[in-house]
């Protein structure tokens, strides 16, 4: 048996992306408006994540803030502390992290969700009954990855710096007003924008390929596990490019 070209296989993979994307935004700007299905999206997303979220942000604020100490230690400079953790984790540490996390428990679920419906015939049912299943499916779940993924990056970031207050009060003898005094003060507009604005692609990115890949889903119940894993591979892979491409944007624009 002949061994389909893997170069290909990628390329028809990219242009059936692209194409989703183009009709993602057809059907976004079409009505009827799934407000309904969007808001239980958004809220069983963030209700679902945010546990996980929170713990992961703490625990990256306290081992970040342990690794780094003994370091300034050594030059004198545990004053630096909170304008250095505060700066990198918003900047850069908290938003990947917080998405690829994100993209672990969301992506995969939206993959195996939509997977299980189409090889089910669920999809084709609703289209057989005059229902939009794109928009109801689709269009709902990538706007409510957008709209929610910052708000978890928010969220864990906030954590993050709670829980590295905590190591410096313990370790350091830092009040947390302090703490947050100086952490506040030595971040920046350029800091915290271009951040944002990152978080927003990171949350798009995770819902068009959790949905693509279950909306494409095929050979049966095998194929909603392809599906889900592939979602998740895929969609940190893409985490990584649009950080580049956007580490790379503000460091010529800044």
């Amino acid at each position: 048996m002949k061994r389909p070209n893997p170069v290909k296989t990628f390329l028809i993979e990219l242009g059936d992306l692209f194409y989703f994307i183009g009709r993602f935004f057809r059907e976004l700007m079409s009505r009827p408006f799934e407000f309904k299905e969007l808001l239980r999206q958004a809220y069983i997303m963030g209700n679902r994540s945010i546990v996980l979220v929170g713990v992961t942000g703490f625990i990256l604020g306290l081992v970040f803030t342990l690794q780094s100490r003994p370091t300034l230690a050594e030059f004198g400079a545990q004053s630096w502390m909170p304008s250095m953790v505060s700066i990198s984790i918003i900047r850069e540490i908290g938003p990947v992290i917080i998405a690829l996390v994100a993209a672990g428990k969301i992506s995969s679920g939206i993959g195996a969700e939509i997977g299980s419906m189409r090889v089910t015939e669920q999809i084709d049912a609703m289209e057989v009954s005059g229902t939009n299943p794109f928009k109801y499916l689709v269009v709902t779940r990538i706007m409510a990855t957008t709209l929610m993924v910052p708000l978890l990056i928010i969220f864990g970031d906030a954590v993050a710096l709670i829980g590295s207050a905590l190591v410096e009060y313990i370790k350091g003898n830092v009040s947390f007003q302090l703490y947050f005094n100086q952490a506040f003060i030595a971040l920046s507009f350029s800091d915290i924008i271009p951040a944002t604005i990152k978080s927003f692609f990171f949350g798009f990115a995770i819902g068009l390929v959790g949905s693509f890949k279950g909306y494409n889903c095929k050979n049966g119940t095998v194929g909603v596990g392809e599906a889900s894993n592939s979602a998740v591979v895929f969609t940190s892979l893409l985490l990584f490019l649009i950080d580049f491409i956007a580490v790379f944007l503000t460091d010529i624009f800044t």
